[in-house]
């Protein structure tokens, strides 16, 4: 990974590169210590926040890419957090070929999201708090990414945390928001302890928690370690990436406003776990168990996803199953190693554009539908939102893998690179790219296609430009992003570890797995059709269906599965304990009490007082003496 590059010091906009997170953190600050004051131009700041961010890192991309290859490593010193016995950690910030993208990725695509939520969050009173919520998002996130070392990046990691939990929660009047902010709050803590234990043990074993020190130390590590590090990064990613087991808090997190959605699973919080196994590939190349475990975890979870949104009727819920999906793609490739880490890279910045702009499309439909989710309530919203159709069309073909739309380029290379790698894995993607395409097309088909099946009282119509013009911006990624990227990216990221590979640019390289790729996704496609195209779709949903979709409807259980696999449990342990305490230890340590509180009573009554006492004491002091000096003599 990073030994591989020679990393330089900060120079020209690299020595500005602070104020990337500068920026959005002190905005946000702002806005929460100087409250109302700010309301009526607090969502104009905020946005241009991210904005500011994304022009210094374009500036600094393209001076890196001015740099020789194995020089693409600027670090940017600013001070020492602490220092303890052979101990320093430093505070610095680097910037590589792997944290720029995710900068570009997270103030470009941030800054669109933005922009929307101004049309979106127009009526509602707390927008400017919700603003500053969003650039406090933002900034944890590019700590996360920029850090220069393990114990930053945790910093950020548990920024994206609280951040996730004020906007998850943001509407807490609302119970069923509140509980949703508190479980992705609580599930994510799980994660954080495998980081935790990760860090530690880099602490123990190398004495720094620096990527290059990591790096450099990794294939130093007894096999057994190296695992142990392994499987808790792996655990961390689970967390926060949102993978099975892991994966229960993310379709509850769709309780908060749509941009947060779209800001969650686009651009920040699910796509940390790749970063961190990507960033880690030293520690995982070293651990073929670890890095089977990526493997084995993305593919499980982008199945279990599919499956969920293959049973959702609420069309964000179906989003977020896809999210869990997609994401899974990206864990399966960076389980390859690095042969894997460009494309794991490539789907996720590809995933980026089509993901918030079906998301945000999604937060159109509800804005004209009256708030409504229901994709059953849905129905003929091409004619009365052509707009949100269009753009939203154009993300639908990138994450089927339509042909030269972005999602074809991207997912192809993961499918091809897990054949090569575990043809048994290649086989379980390719099938889910068949059932990707058709729950997607069930989501057109239901939306935009058929008959109206408005509530009374809704009159669709298309939103305002604010809203619409960043769907059009995110559509247009959608669209050529996988061109841009697909000859590039491998060489832009071989100097972190990844392979090169060879890849034509916009026109991608016709195989036989392509083509059986592209038979699949048609057969879903058609699929999808033959089941909800061709007959009216009922606005009320049946109650007899298929043991399949009964339990995707129940998330395969997850809940249930955490209740009484370890919730039920440790009630009963604390319990247990309890009832142990109240008749074990309360009577031990009382009973103990009560011995001591007695015999002092007793002692009490030697010390009276009264002198012909004390010589009465002494006196038969004296004869136990006599008397015992005697009997010794005798034996």
């Amino acid at each position: 990974m990073l030994e591989t590059l020679t990393p330089i010091a900060a120079t020209g906009i690299f020595q500005y590169a602070w104020l990337i997170i500068a920026i959005p953190a002190v905005v946000a600050a702002l806005l929460l210590i100087l409250g109302r004051v700010t309301n009526g131009f607090g969502h104009w700041i905020a946005t241009l926040a991210p904005i500011a961010s994304f022009v210094i890192a374009l500036v600094a991309f393209v001076q890196l890419l001015g740099l020789p290859s194995q020089s693409r490593a600027v670090v940017d010193p600013l001070y020492t957090w602490f220092a303890s016995g052979t101990w320093q950690i430093d505070v610095a910030l680097l910037i590589d070929p792997l944290s720029i993208l995710f900068v570009l990725l997270i103030t470009g695509v941030g800054s669109i999201i933005h922009i929307y939520s101004i049309g979106y969050m127009a009526d509602d009173p707390n927008r400017r708090r919700f603003f500053a919520y969003l650039n406090l998002f933002i900034a944890a996130m590019l700590i996360l990414v920029l850090a220069d070392n393990y114990l930053v990046l945790f910093v950020g990691w548990e920024g994206v945390g609280l951040a996730s939990y004020l906007l998850i929660s943001f509407w807490a009047e609302r119970p069923s928001a509140a509980a949703a902010g508190k479980k992705a709050f609580v599930m994510n803590r799980v994660g954080d302890l495998g980081l935790l234990a990760a860090v530690f043990t880099m602490l123990a074993m190398f004495g720094s928690s620096s990527f290059a020190a990591v790096d450099a130390g990794a294939s130093q590590l007894s096999l057994g370690w190296a695992t142990f590090v392994g499987f808790m990064l792996l655990l961390a990613a689970c967390g926060k990436s949102a993978q099975v087991p892991l994966q229960a808090w993310l379709l509850d997190a769709m309780e908060g406003p749509t941009p947060v959605s779209a800001l969650i699973h686009a651009a920040t919080m699910v796509t940390a776990g790749v970063y961190l196994v990507v960033r880690s590939g030293a520690i995982f190349e070293h651990t073929p168990a670890a890095q089977l475990g990526v493997a084995i975890v993305g593919t499980v979870t982008l199945l279990v996803g599919a499956w969920i949104g293959c049973s959702k009727d609420d069309i964000k819920k179906v989003l977020a199953g896809s999210t869990m999906s997609q994401i899974g793609y990206m864990m399966l490739a960076a389980g390859i190693g690095p042969a894997g880490y460009a494309f794991a890279i490539f789907h996720l910045l590809t995933h980026g554009f089509f993901k918030a702009n079906m998301f945000l499309g999604a937060g159109s439909v509800m804005h004209g539908t009256g708030d409504d989710v229901n994709m059953r309530h849905f129905g003929a919203l091409r004619k009365a939102m052509p707009i949100t159709f269009v753009t939203f069309g154009i993300g639908y073909l990138a994450i089927i893998g339509f042909p030269f739309f972005s999602g074809f380029y991207s997912k192809d290379h993961i499918i091809e690179a897990a054949f090569h790698a575990q043809p048994a894995l290649g086989v379980l993607a390719l099938i889910g790219a068949g059932v990707t395409a058709f729950y997607m097309t069930r989501l057109m088909l239901m939306t935009f296609f058929g008959d109206a099946r408005w509530v009374k009282g809704v009159h669709p119509h298309e939103s305002p430009a604010v809203m619409w013009v960043p769907l059009v911006l995110l559509a247009i990624g959608s669209f050529i992003g996988g061109m841009v990227l697909n000859g590039w990216i491998g060489a832009w990221l071989a100097p972190i570890g990844a392979e090169a590979g060879e890849h034509a640019s916009w026109l991608p390289e016709i195989t036989w797995l392509g083509v059986v790729t592209l038979l699949v996704v048609a057969a879903g496609v058609a699929l999808g059709w033959f089941v909800f195209g061709r007959r009216p779709v009922p606005a009320v949903a049946p109650d007899k269906v298929s043991i399949i979709t009964t339990i995707g409807r129940h998330d395969l259980y997850g809940d249930q599965i955490i209740d009484h696999g370890v919730v039920q449990p440790g009630l009963a342990l604390g319990r247990g304990v309890a009832l142990a305490d109240e008749l074990g230890v309360d009577p031990a340590t009382d009973g103990l009490g009560w011995v001591v509180q007695a015999t002092g009573n007793q002692v009490r009554r030697l010390q009276n007082g009264y002198v012909r006492t004390y010589g009465v004491t002494m006196a038969i002091g004296v004869v136990l003496i006599g008397l015992a000096l005697v009997v010794s003599r005798l034996v």
